[in-house]
């Protein structure tokens, strides 16, 4: 196709947004919709690519695969391999293992898959994840894959007028679809082609349907009025938004209208910099955010950011003049000779590369560990069910909703299992992983309790939920405050925990404390968990990387984020002084001071992931609480016969 410059000049506009977002949310709220305008661009591209080929009935999709290779596979495999190497000598075992699953996806463009079924794009997990990025390029990659052989299908069923009106009425029916989605499965939305692909397909439609015998001044109203919209986007739409859904119009549209604007020698798109950005912007994208993790891995301040943000441009550069503006032969006439394809040996290698490491559990060979810390490792985890707990936790990618049980989410006792009890432990992931720390002591009191604990299930008989409602454990919750509401009055002891700091910020404090008075009121003993230490970043990776190496862990360098934990704390525990029977167990009493515990004679956090307590952690706990003078007389107010 012509080359035009105000496309070039759009993918500018597009990776700066993105850049800037990533680096530094603030700057740009909205700017992870860059990558929704870049989808409008593939789109519009692919569209002129396979409809020229059909229409000339030369189209062959080998080819067309071929060449979208040849574009993306050289910069994307360098990358890949370059992460790989350093990772060898810089990545603990754990961060490689998954360092190398992600550098496997990502080359056989499966990574949005694998990130959909890991955490979401906004999760502050998300930030330890060096290919990331990566998720557009295979949802556009799906693209080009389907796409070509759908129309050339269409193309022996009818004429090429119906095939763009069946475009048009797909791309109509996919955002309906999308914005549906959305709200039902956020996080698969986000990820996967099929809320994506109406976006690339309005791009199809601005090659279809173009505006014609538009004047200057109706081209210029055009390009600014798709301007402000991209803008508006960037500025006005946040993270905290549902997304793709409907705001994606925004973007998607402004970007529409760019496009169907052509303004060859506009200043906004073809300016110097914007030609040279849009040039280098595959590469600028591809670079950019492992200087993100980097930054947010090792705490770095914000000068760190200007500096990379200048080395995503520089490789940016380097890797579009010397790795993308290299010509792979794309002339191939046999089958045989797709043998030479080389792209295809790049995907090959460093996908196996990737998948070795992955299966080799990040080459732990490569450290001399004690079998101390080996045993210790074992038991950093989240208390569940499947390692022997009754946590009822979901991932974010189940969507049966079969797995929602009344019976398996209420039937679930710890301790010494099979004694009656009168005693229940009900809460969110922050009551689970408060599991092993009750287990140990009611076996301690040779006595059980009951455990009713899902995802952001904070204590409440409500119908709020601090998680979003299109996760099956708000369904799971709704089953535990009935069951709860149902049978309150059998019980003689309640826990109650959760993040406290959540339901502060979500606005759902009250509920909590509504819960905890209408039981009291009852003659229940209530007894509250105080809500951890919150760090803002997650203190288990420091600890992994000062053991493998061999340098101080030091957990005070960690900065806190625990303002609104510390203050529903406080709430509940003045709450605690208006009952006799309400007893608060504050943090003096759960952890040692510093927020680490001594096992095998090294020094570990509490901490699993910066918030929740791990089940080692919660374990040695115990330990600590049954040491000090208040245990017995906390103890004493249990009703355990």
């Amino acid at each position: 196709m012509k080359f035009r410059e105000d496309i070039n000049g759009l993918r500018a506009i597009a990776v700066f947004a993105v850049v800037l977002f990533h680096f530094k949310a603030a700057w740009m709220p909205g700017g992870f919709a860059g990558v929704d305008v870049f989808f409008v661009i593939s789109g519009f591209l692919m569209t002129g690519i396979i409809f020229k080929g059909i229409e000339k009935e030369t189209f062959s999709i080998l080819k067309f695969y071929v060449s979208r290779a040849n574009r993306i596979v050289p910069a994307l495999s360098v990358l890949c391999l370059v992460l790989l190497i350093l990772g060898w000598f810089y990545l603990t075992p754990i961060e490689y293992k998954s360092l190398g699953s992600h550098a496997s996806s990502s080359m056989g463009f499966l990574s949005n898959v694998i990130y959909w079924n890991e955490s979401g794009y906004f999760d502050e997990a998300s930030h330890k994840k060096w290919l990331l990025h990566t998720w557009s390029l295979s949802v556009e990659w799906q693209f080009y894959i389907i796409y070509p052989l759908v129309l050339v299908s269409l193309r022996k069923l009818m004429s090429l007028d119906k095939i763009k009106i069946t475009i048009l009425l797909a791309t109509v029916i996919g955002f309906i679809l999308c914005v549906i989605a959305t709200y039902k499965w956020p996080n698969a939305s986000y990820y996967l082609l099929p809320t994506r692909a109406w976006e690339m397909m309005v791009g199809g439609i601005a090659y279809l349907y173009p505006f014609k015998n538009l004047k200057e001044i109706g081209k210029k109203s055009l390009e600014l009025t798709g301007l402000f919209l991209i803008i508006f986007s960037y500025l006005f739409i946040s993270k905290d938004n549902y997304w793709p859904g409907y705001l994606a119009l925004f973007p998607v549209v402004g970007t529409y209208f760019i496009i169907q604007a052509q303004r060859e020698k506009s200043f906004i798109t073809s300016n110097l910099l914007s030609q040279k950005i849009g040039a280098w912007s595959y590469s600028i994208y591809l670079w950019h955010w492992p200087f993100v993790v980097v930054i947010y891995s090792f705490s770095l301040n914000d000068n760190f950011i200007y500096l990379g943000i200048i080395l995503s441009v520089l490789l940016g550069f380097m890797s579009n003049k010397f790795i993308e503006n290299k010509k792979f032969r794309n002339d191939f006439n046999t089958l045989f000779s797709y043998l030479k394809f080389k792209p295809l040996y790049m995907v090959l290698a460093v996908g196996l590369m990737g998948s070795f490491t992955f299966i080799s559990q990040g080459f732990t060979s490569r450290f001399n560990l004690t079998a101390d810390f080996e045993n210790i490792k074992e038991e950093l985890v989240i208390p569940l069910r499947s390692n022997g707990y009754c946590f009822n936790a979901f991932s974010r990618s189940e969507s049966n909703s079969a797995l929602v049980d009344l019976e398996k989410g209420t039937n679930c006792y710890l301790g010494i299992k099979g004694k009656p009890t009168s005693t229940l432990l009900f809460g969110d992931s922050y009551a689970g992983h408060n599991e092993p720390f009750f287990d140990e002591i009611f076996k301690a009191n040779n006595a059980s309790f009951q455990s009713i604990v899902t995802n952001w299930c904070m204590p409440s008989l409500t119908e709020n939920f601090t998680g979003p409602k299109t996760h099956l454990g708000y369904k799971q919750c709704l089953l535990n405050r009935g069951y709860l509401k149902e049978n309150l009055n059998k019980y003689k002891n309640i826990i109650f925990a959760g993040a406290w700091g959540e339901a502060l910020e979500k606005k759902q404090f009250n509920d909590v404390e509504s819960i905890i008075e209408r039981s009291a009121k009852l003659g229940i003993n209530i007894f509250i968990m105080a809500a951890p230490h919150k760090y803002k970043k997650n203190p288990l990776d420091s600890f992994y990387r000062s053991i493998y190496f061999d340098f101080p862990f030091n957990i005070d360098e960690i900065e806190d984020n625990d303002i609104l934990m510390n203050k529903g704390n406080e709430l509940l525990e003045k709450l605690s002084y208006q009952y006799s029977n309400v007893h608060f167990i504050n943090r003096e009493l759960l952890y040692e001071k510093g927020n680490v515990f001594t096992k095998n004679g090294i020094s570990v956090p509490y901490s699993l992931d910066g918030a929740h307590i791990s089940m080692l952690g919660s374990k040695s706990s115990a330990g600590y609480f049954m040491k000090r003078n208040e245990y017995e007389t906390i103890m004493n107010y249990f009703q355990l016969n």
